[in-house]
């Protein structure tokens, strides 16, 4: 037998045997995990690890295995949470405990371990949440900003002159300008091809990190050192990047620390003040991966929700009429729906949240994991174990919700007629990892909601056939992306 024969087959029986025993040290770790469906050698559950399909396969493994079920990525198990119940004793009872994120080559690699889930993410998120809840500060609130860009909104809508079209182009717009509007200080034309690019560059940075190469190079991690591989890898990421390093260069060559314009100013002059520090969290990587999530976040979700929203209530007539009629009463037509109206409008806040609800936009929170071995539910949890928080199963628990299978607006509503909030609405996560944008998502939808629907009744274009909840929720990916309306400008009411 020739000399590469023999070097061919010992590396392959040495592969061999490296995978028999990780598989076996992997399984002897994890014998204590919940149940689930049997994982193949070094394959794990394949079946289970489309996320598109959680909603259904999750759901039917639940109805098996409990509420607490285990699947496996190759060799790494996912322990899954199902429940409103199962998912706060987590989440809420144990936040410490589950508030750690599960090691990521890619994400580690693109942002240098400065992100929200590297590290050094306590510092850098609260930061973001605090800036976000003071941002404009004996200035231009963000109550404003929101308020301002509704304007715009319904300026751009009324151009459409009653006649279909999708939506989608002007929510996300409107949405992009206002993260524009409070990371750089800068607001754009609807038409503004920098718009559009910034736009299109963050939501394709966002899908980036579900493509089949960041998932293979998050398997295989050594294939991050291959030049060429790397680069295509992070292709539409750099798009994105190099547009923030822009905005981070030009800043600092404007920045009045006297007089700061937007987020990235004060982050500036928070480098400045711990620049000293021998590793400081704040510093130009973290601004730039800081600014990168908070546009991956902020928009291209808010701005399906609002489409969403647009077009289910013209699947329901009688429910918009309702809301536009309770709208009307409270603001006279004599300026646009203000947060301080908000409680004064307890059913069309009850119908923005019930939309959302069925909607059920995030099946599963982002990846969770534990900080220490932990005893949870009668399982033994180790360290580093990969957590999935099913959101669906939260949403839709019939332990929580009167009617979970269709939409009841009064699932948020009172004895009095009054908005009140669920326990189990959890469309945003819940406990440490809660959505750091989830106050800004909320008022975004209900003061550019609350001001469309003053403006305009929401209408099916002639030929298309009204449909049920049920219908929108299966339906949903292609409505966010094709559907089309028609805004017919409505004839308001006069004091």
């Amino acid at each position: 037998m020739e000399f590469s024969s023999i070097l061919t087959l010992s590396v392959t029986l040495l592969i061999t045997l490296h995978f028999i025993i990780s598989w076996w040290r992997q399984h002897r770790r994890y014998k204590s995990l919940p149940p689930g469906p049997t994982p193949l050698p070094f394959l794990g559950t394949p079946k289970y690890m489309d996320l598109r399909y959680t909603d259904i396969n999750f759901t039917k493994l639940s109805q098996k295995y409990g509420s607490i079920f285990t699947i496996w990525k190759l060799t790494e198990p996912m322990v899954v949470l199902c429940g409103y119940e199962t998912v706060k004793d987590a989440l809420l009872n144990h936040a410490e405990e589950f508030s750690d994120r599960p090691f990521i080559p890619t994400q580690h690699i693109s942002t240098k371990g400065f992100s929200f889930s590297g590290p050094r993410w306590r510092p850098l998120r609260r930061f973001a949440i605090s800036s976000l809840r003071n941002f404009g500060s004996g200035k231009k609130t963000l109550e404003s900003r929101v308020q301002e860009e509704a304007t715009y909104l319904t300026q751009a809508a009324a151009e459409t002159e009653g006649k279909p079209f999708n939506p989608l182009l002007l929510t996300t717009s409107a949405v992009g300008n206002i993260i524009s509007s409070v990371l750089f200080g800068e607001h754009f034309d609807y038409k503004d091809p920098k718009l559009h690019n910034l736009m299109s560059y963050t939501i394709r940075h966002h899908k980036n990190s579900t493509t089949p190469l960041h998932l293979l190079c998050n398997v295989f991690p050594f294939l991050l050192k291959l030049p060429a591989l790397k680069k295509i890898a992070f292709k539409e990421t750099t798009y994105l990047r190099n547009l923030v390093l822009d905005y981070i260069k030009e800043h600092k060559r404007t920045l009045k620390p006297e007089a700061p314009r937007d987020m990235m100013d004060h982050f500036l002059l928070k480098i400045k003040e711990v620049e000293h520090e021998k590793d400081p969290d704040f510093c130009d990587d973290s601004l730039l991966s800081v600014t990168v999530a908070l546009l991956a976040a902020g928009t291209e979700t808010t701005a399906n929700t609002l489409k969403f929203c647009l077009v289910f209530l013209s699947h329901y007539p009688d429910v918009q009429a309702k809301v536009q009629q309770e709208i009307d009463e409270v603001t006279q037509s004599l300026h646009l729906p203000g947060i301080e109206n908000r409680p004064q409008l307890p059913y069309t806040n009850a119908v923005i949240h019930e939309i959302q609800r069925v909607l059920d936009l995030a099946p599963f929170a982002f990846f969770h994991a534990v900080t220490k071995d932990i005893e949870f539910r009668g399982y033994t949890l180790p360290k580093g174990t990969i957590i999935l928080p099913f959101l669906t199963s939260v949403l839709n628990d019939p332990s929580q919700w009167e009617t979970p299978e269709r939409f009841n607006p009064g699932h948020f509503l009172d004895e009095q007629g009054q908005f009140h909030n669920r326990v189990a609405f959890m469309p945003f996560s819940a406990g440490k990892r809660v959505c750091a944008g989830e106050n800004v998502a909320r008022m975004e939808l209900f003061l550019l909601i609350s001001a469309l629907l003053q403006k305009f009744t929401f209408k099916l274009p002639p030929g298309t056939e009204r449909r049920d909840s049920k219908w929108l929720h299966a339906n949903k990916y292609d409505i966010i992306s094709d559907a089309q309306l028609c805004a017919v400008p409505r004839a308001l009411p006069t004091k």
